[in-house]
């Protein structure tokens, strides 16, 4: 039982770090590319999808991805792949992609939407949160559930409280009471 106990919030938090730490370093990059002021204009090499699910009865997801080139302020040929690119974009087409310099080069062609980033940022930490509360809750519930109301002090114990004075008493007391 100790295992469930230490096991159950574990494993939730594990994930839901993980997740957090996917999206946070996600929303950093595009974030930095932004910020940083440097444009190139970049050409589209390919456009490919990605299908998921689809096995049973679960839905299939789609996922548009466009491959882009374009050389950097200091003459290197920068090639990146993105994912969930728009549809009006095709092979041979000339965008505007934001970049930050240095070892590893962070660019995208996703126009600047630092809000609507940033809410999704905040749905996805608050999604991930409730999960988390959720699971240490079923989890805590089905470790003390053996203990019943009278471990959280909810049992009367045999005492009762006048309505009139807010005073407790034994119960055995109470009833010789006036």
């Amino acid at each position: 039982m100790d295992f469930m106990f230490y096991a159950g919030p574990t494993f939730i938090i594990a994930i839901a770090v993980l997740m957090a730490t996917f999206v946070i370093r996600r929303v950093l990059r595009m974030r930095r590319a932004w910020n940083s002021g440097l444009t190139a204009e970049a050409r589209c090499l390919r456009t490919y999808t990605t299908t998921s699910g689809g096995s049973g009865d679960t839905s299939v997801h789609t996922t548009l991805h466009h491959v882009y080139e374009f050389v950097a302020r200091d003459g290197r040929t920068v090639r990146f792949d993105e994912p969930h690119g728009p549809g009006t974009v095709i092979e041979g087409d000339h965008v505007t992609v934001f970049y930050s310099e240095g070892e590893q080069i962070n660019a995208t062609a996703h126009r600047p939407s630092p809000v609507r980033h940033g809410l999704a940022l905040a749905g996805v930490l608050g999604f991930l949160g409730v999960v988390f509360c959720v699971g240490f809750m079923v989890t805590y519930s089905q470790v003390f559930e053996p203990f019943g109301d009278g471990f959280f002090g909810t049992d009367d114990g045999g005492y009762v409280v006048d309505e009139q004075t807010g005073e407790t008493f034994p119960a055995d007391q109470f009833a010789e009471m006036p």
